[in-house]
């Protein structure tokens, strides 16, 4: 333990002032910017939702003992906390996974400077920490601490319970920087994530082993006595050492650059190439999805959110009696055509960077139109077989899938890509998704209307005037349509886009 912390705090004196020094170069280079305007904007939004939901958060504090009373009736409410703790980390684990950012960007740009790497490092990790995930744990469960713990352990056995529980928190700080940057945002790390959440919360709803009773008793040791915040310190201080050393070791262009040679390799839609040049531009659009971090968030949320029907598939509140429920057919839009919605949205703010090259191709934005749709129907075909399973809750829900997905690849997805033509905006693709609006307008705010009401407006006459069932048949018989006027549909699309194509190309131009 002496020898981590000699290792942590030696030469403090002279990485905090180099630290201020940065901060103040990060300052200067974002007043100076050309669009320090629309970053301020957007920084003070940003600034404002974060603050709004810290002050959410400080208020379920407040109120963190009577919302524990009313769940857990008859309970001791500190024995209870201390039983479902584990799953407030596991959620941690999975914001922070999606949320927190890594200091690569920053790194990339200093190497060059004549700063050693082990000072340009600490300084990056030592930023990252003035996080407001790092507050999230102190600012929930402070007031309860101070009201139920302290009064019946004394003021040592809050400071070691409070200190126990911001030791996990911020040990995720540092094994997420890990984590994140080992993995690059791959499949594989997708799939740790996956296991650990299966794992913890499946085994619990599936009453094969509860992990909340199995982890209580070492909450429960924290407010008895100092060797459990002892210990977590001292992970926490392991874990900064290992994300410390690693980004040491990895300190260089090279290194950073190196995994986005060949983790796409090979990786394509063998389908797509039947289709001539669309369907190699539709190849090459998914291995960029695969390369560029933001567009690989999108692709991991698409799969995340597969899930979603279990939310209303087995809820009875969302259940009815006497037929299908209405709000199962925004549940089917929303899985079938999930990455067409969040994708398609950008539809060519994603190719913002080499736009101009498919402008001065004879044909190049029809090709560049046609993969759009390969590449969309595509994934949202893989989606809908992803969600056959749901078949186990009712054949209903099938046939809701069938006929939304239906919709969405005759009619959706025609609407999706003429709304994101107006005033697309470009985009950076190595920023992460989380918190950047790059990309973003008002085209992405509309297209919610659509996608709200465009399937009702077919299934709700149907179903109130004949059945449900009716209502699906008119959805699917409507997406059939759709599909085969899709030449007539597509050239709509095409039409616009080259009509303000040079307009469009201005408009990329523009610096970020």
């Amino acid at each position: 333990m002496a020898i981590i912390l000699k290792f942590t705090f030696q030469n403090l004196n002279l990485i905090l002032p180099m630290f201020f020094t940065l901060i103040r170069l990060q300052y200067l280079k974002s007043i100076r910017s050309t669009s320090f305007a629309k970053s301020a904007l957007a920084t003070g939004f940003l600034v404002f939702i974060a603050l709004l939901l810290l002050s959410y958060v400080f208020l379920a504090g407040l109120f963190l003992g009577r919302i524990i009373d009313m769940l857990a009736e008859g309970k001791e409410p500190i024995a209870f906390l201390n039983s479902v703790l584990i799953y407030f980390f596991l959620g941690e684990f999975m914001y922070r996974y999606f949320i927190q950012k890594l200091p690569v960007v920053d790194l990339e740009s200093l190497l060059h400077l004549p700063i050693g790497k082990k000072k340009i490092v600490s300084i990056l990790l030592l930023r990252s920490f003035l996080s407001p995930l790092n507050v999230i744990a102190l600012l929930l469960f402070l007031p309860f601490g101070v009201e139920a713990v302290q009064e019946e352990y004394g003021l040592l056995g809050l400071l070691s319970w409070l200190g126990t529980l911001l030791g996990i928190s911020w040990s995720l700080h540092w094994f997420m920087l890990w984590f994140k940057q080992r993995f690059e945002d791959s499949l594989l790390g997708l799939g740790l994530v996956f296991v650990v959440v299966l794992l913890s919360g499946g085994s619990t709803y599936l009453g094969w082993f509860n992990v909340g009773a199995i982890v209580a008793p070492f909450f429960t040791a924290a407010t008895q006595n100092v060797l459990p915040v002892v210990g977590v310190l001292g992970l926490l201080l392991a874990l900064f050492v290992i994300c410390y050393r690693y980004y040491v070791s990895h300190a260089y262009l090279e290194e950073l650059g190196e995994e986005e040679s060949y983790r796409v390799s090979g990786q394509s839609f063998g389908l797509f190439s039947r289709f001539g040049v669309a369907g190699e531009l539709a190849n090459l659009e998914w291995k960029l999805i695969l390369r560029h971090k933001k567009s690989r968030t999108y692709l991991m949320l698409s799969a995340f959110f597969l899930l979603y029907g279990l939310i209303f598939y087995t809820n009875p509140a969302y259940q009815s009696e006497t037929g299908i429920s209405p709000i199962y057919i925004f549940v089917g839009v929303f899985i079938t055509g999930i990455f067409m919605i969040q994708y398609g949205q950008l539809f060519l703010s994603w190719n913002s960077s080499n736009f101009d090259f498919f402008l001065m191709q004879k044909g190049g934005l029809e090709a560049l139109v046609r993969a759009k749709y390969l590449l969309f129907l595509g994934v949202s075909g893989v989606c809908f077989l992803a969600s056959v399973p749901y078949v186990y809750f009712g054949w209903d829900i099938l046939l809701v899938h069938v006929a939304t997905f239906l919709f969405n690849c005759g009619i959706l997805v025609h609407v999706i890509l003429y709304v994101a033509l107006w005033k697309p905006k470009p985009m950076d693709l190595n920023k992460g998704a989380m918190f950047n609006y790059e990309g973003v307008g008002a085209a992405q705010f509309l297209i919610i209307i659509p996608l709200m009401a465009g399937p009702y407006l077919v299934y709700l006459p149907f179903s109130y005037l004949i059945n449900d069932y009716a209502g699906l048949l008119a959805l699917g018989i409507t997406g059939l349509a759709g599909i085969l006027a899709f030449g007539p549909l597509s050239r709509l699309v095409t039409q616009r886009l080259l009509a303000n194509r040079f307009e469009i190309s201005s408009s990329f131009r523009q610096e970020l």
